[in-house]
């Protein structure tokens, strides 16, 4: 088990890195986001995360704002939980 927890840990720190971004806009709500729930994340939710972490900072933005909309239903409770953070 302690193998596991150590992976995960793992798996989280790099998310939690990922999320430091180039828009202080992203900075803020990525870091309430950690602040509030982020450890909380299960498996599908970090994956979901990583998927985000990996567009681009104002496309990003965009969706986390509302400008444009989620291309992926699956990514939008997520996407809301950022929201509300």
């Amino acid at each position: 088990m302690r193998h596991f927890e150590a992976v995960r840990s793992r798996e989280t720190e790099r998310l939690r890195w990922r999320s430091r971004r180039g828009l202080l806009e992203l900075d803020i709500v990525l870091g309430r986001f950690w602040a509030g729930c982020g450890e909380e994340l299960d498996e599908m939710e970090a994956g979901q995360l990583a998927r985000l972490l990996a567009m681009p900072d104002n496309d990003l933005l965009d969706l986390v704002m509302g400008r444009r909309p989620c291309p992926d239903p699956a990514l939008q409770p997520l996407l809301q939980r950022l929201k509300a953070a």
